[in-house]
């Protein structure tokens, strides 16, 4: 599954307009997310919102390491 959602985000980015690659990869990164919430909640017995926070701190914890390892 970690394979899968690594294409899913990246492979938008063959497509020739940046912003469009990235927009779509952010639409597929949002419904990723989610997914993993709702698989934490529905097998792991999170509760929902807890699960979000959960995946939404560690997705910015991703985020801030990206901008930090492609700004060096």
């Amino acid at each position: 599954m970690a394979a899968i959602g690594g294409f899913g985000h990246a492979l938008p980015y063959l497509i020739a307009d940046f912003r469009t690659a990235t927009i779509i990869a952010m639409v597929v990164v949002f419904f990723a997310l989610w997914a993993i919430a709702w698989v934490q909640n529905r097998y792991m017995e999170t509760p929902f919102w807890r699960a979000a926070m959960q995946v939404v701190v560690g997705g910015t914890l991703v985020f801030a390491s990206g901008i930090l390892i492609g700004s060096a």
